[in-house]
């Protein structure tokens, strides 16, 4: 990377210009973990966590944010998301919950910043409704997996977490 996108020659911040941009078909998948205490897992499981049903709501969490990332991102560019879907897997063997986001769009800029804002929202949402039974949840390995689309190409995470 010689170069950054969001960086003028003057060396300020700066939105890119994506006015010439033709539109493609963009997805970009990324996945992030939340590690608690067994007993706050075996809560989300049963379905007995007070706040309710912490999964469904963690997921439209997620949707939501997906759809306002520019707003929350300084120099991202607002898109027409055409689908987001947030999935989640529990891991008791490892004492977390994998949050899965997909962003998918028709536009002239990527959508990995929509999924990897889907992923932590989901993540804080699933903090913020179980921290009253366990406050020493910790959220991990936020990553892109995979993007696809666009003038940069195609994008795969290697399993280790390295660019492959």
């Amino acid at each position: 990377m010689s170069e950054l996108s969001h960086i003028n020659a003057k060396g300020e911040a700066t939105m890119v210009d994506v006015a010439g941009k033709l539109p493609t078909s963009r997805t970009a998948i990324a996945e992030g973990y939340i590690f608690m205490a067994p007993e706050t897992l075996r809560l989300i499981e049963a379905g007995d966590a007070p706040k309710g049903d912490v999964l469904a709501t963690a997921r439209i969490a997620g949707i939501m944010a997906a759809k306002k990332t520019s707003a929350l991102i300084p120099l991202c560019h607002p898109l027409a998301l055409s689908k987001v879907a947030v999935d989640f897997g529990l891991v008791p063997e490892r004492n977390c919950v994998r949050v899965e986001a997909m962003a998918k769009a028709l536009g002239p800029t990527g959508v990995e910043m929509e999924a990897l804002t889907a992923v932590s929202v989901s993540c804080l949402t699933l903090y913020d409704m179980l921290k009253a039974k366990d406050k020493a949840m910790r959220i991990e390995g936020i990553r892109l997996l995979s993007k696809t689309g666009g003038k940069s190409g195609d994008y795969f995470a290697a399993p280790n977490g390295t660019e492959s």
